[in-house]
C-alpha cells in the first residue's frame, strides 16, 4: 500500500509504489429471476414525470456544493519542506490532524488554508506512527479559523456518498467523489516512498479517488462530517505495481478522535488500545523459499511473550486460528484484538511444534 503523500523529489504522476497487495474478489450483479413482472395496471401515465430526473440530479449536485462550502474551509495544504500533503483543522486552537507520514521527521511545516490566505507557519506537537497519525499546531491562530465537524464511525455505512477532499499532486482544494465501497479492512503500509510501515485496522475502503498528496485530508459524508482520513492507496501487481483505480482507504473517525484527543492532551499517545506480543521478529522461509513463519529476534522483559513463555529462536506461525507467515502477517493478526485479550500462540521451538497461552499486552 502506498502513503498518498506528495514528495517533491518525485517527477513522475505518482509515488513509486510499492508491493502491498489488496486482493479484491468481484462479485456480478443479477436481479431476482422470482420476483414477480410489475401488473400493467400498475403503470399509468403519470407515473414519469418529463424532468424528474434533471431534479434529482440537481438536488444531489447542491448537496455536493453545500458539503464542499462547510468543510473545505476546514482542510489545509502541508508543506513539510521535502512533502506536500494535507490537514483538517481540529479545534480552534489552531490544532491540525494529518498522517504521520505527512510529517516525517519534520518539526516546522507552511500551511496554506483552501481559502488561499498567506501562508502560516506550524509546529509539530507528535507524530504516532503506528496509527499513522500526527497533531502540528499553527504558531499564530488566523482569526475566523473553522475546526471540521467530526462524524461517528458507528454511522458509517458501506454505499454511503462520501467527498474526498485535499491537495492531490499539489493542487490545493481538490474534491472527488464516491462512496464508502467496504468496512473493516486491515491494510499494511509500505514504507517506500515516505510510509510508516503500519498496520491499521478497520479502515473505511472508498471508490473516491485519492492520490498522492491526498493523505492527511478529510473524507466527507453528505452531512458536512469527516468520517475519516484518506491514507493508502491499493495497487495492482498485474500492472506493474500501478496504482489499483478506485481503491483506497482512510483512518476511521474514531481512531483520528483517539489519538489527536491524547495527542493534544499529554504531547503523546498514552492509550493506543492496539494490542501486541511485545516481541521484534523477522520472517523466515522454508526449504522453498517461502515465508513460513516469524522469528522471535529478542523479547520484551515482563512483556505478554517472556509471560507466555515464549523465547528467542522460537518460530510463530498461528495467532489463534490465523496463520502467520510474516512479520506483516503477525501485525495484521494483532491489529484485529485488544490489549488484555488472551490467544493462542502456535509456534516452533527445535524443530517442535508448541502452544503458548498468551494474554497480549499493549504497543
Amino acid at each position: 500500500m502506498d502513503a498518498l503523500c506528495s514528495r517533491s523529489r518525485v517527477r513522475r504522476l505518482l509515488l513509486p509504489l510499492s508491493a502491498g497487495v489488496c486482493a479484491i474478489a468481484l462479485v456480478s450483479g443479477c436481479s431476482d429471476s422470482t420476483s414477480p413482472a410489475p401488473k400493467p395496471e400498475a403503470t399509468t401515465s403519470g407515473s414519469a414525470q418529463p424532468g424528474s430526473a434533471s431534479k434529482a440530479t440537481g438536488d444531489l449536485q447542491s448537496e455536493y456544493q453545500s458539503v464542499i462550502k462547510d468543510v473545505l474551509p476546514s482542510v489545509v495544504q502541508i508543506d513539510a519542506s521535502n512533502s506536500l500533503g494535507s490537514g483538517i483543522v481540529y479545534d480552534a486552537k489552531g490544532h491540525i490532524v494529518t498522517n504521520a507520514h505527512v510529517v516525517g521527521d519534520e518539526k516546522k511545516f507552511k500551511v496554506t488554508a483552501a481559502t488561499g490566505e498567506k501562508v502560516l507557519s506550524a509546529s509539530l506537537v507528535a507524530a504516532y506512527p503506528d496509527q499513522d497519525l500526527a497533531v502540528i499546531k499553527l504558531d499564530d491562530v488566523p482569526e475566523g479559523l473553522k475546526a471540521a465537524k467530526f462524524g461517528d464511525s458507528e454511522k458509517v455505512e458501506v454505499g454511503q456518498i462520501v467527498l474526498a477532499m485535499g491537495s492531490p499532486l499539489g493542487l490545493s482544494s481538490s474534491v472527488t467523489q464516491g462512496i464508502v465501497s467496504a468496512l473493516g479492512r486491515t491494510v499494511s503500509e509500505s514504507r517506500a516512498g515516505g510510509g510508516t510501515g503500519a498496520t491499521i485496522a478497520n479502515m473505511v475502503q472508498t471508490s473516491a479517488a485519492i492520490n498522492p498528496g491526498n493523505s492527511g485530508g478529510a473524507l466527507v459524508n453528505l452531512n458536512s462530517e469527516v468520517i475519516g482520513i484518506p491514507t493508502l492507496a491499493a495497487t495492482d501487481p498485474q500492472m506493474g505495481d500501478s496504482a489499483a483505480p478506485g481503491i483506497g482507504f482512510a483512518i476511521p473517525v474514531s481512531m483520528v478522535r483517539t489519538v489527536a484527543d491524547q495527542i493534544i492532551k499529554s504531547g503523546k499517545v498514552t492509550d493506543s488500545g492496539r494490542a501486541a506480543l511485545d516481541i521484534t521478529g523477522r520472517t523466515v522461509v522454508n526449504d522453498s523459499y517461502q515465508p513460513a513463519g516469524v522469528a522471535i529476534v529478542s523479547v520484551g522483559k515482563g512483556g505478554a511473550a517472556e509471560k507466555a513463555g515464549l523465547r528467542v529462536g522460537d518460530i510463530i506461525t498461528e495467532l489463534g486460528d490465523t496463520p502467520v507467515t510474516t512479520i506483516t502477517s503477525l501485525s495484521e493478526a494483532l491489529a484485529g484484538r485488544k490489549p488484555g485479550q488472551k490467544v493462542t500462540v502456535t509456534y516452533q521451538r527445535s524443530e517442535a511444534e508448541k502452544t503458548a497461552d498468551v494474554t497480549l499486552g499493549e504497543i
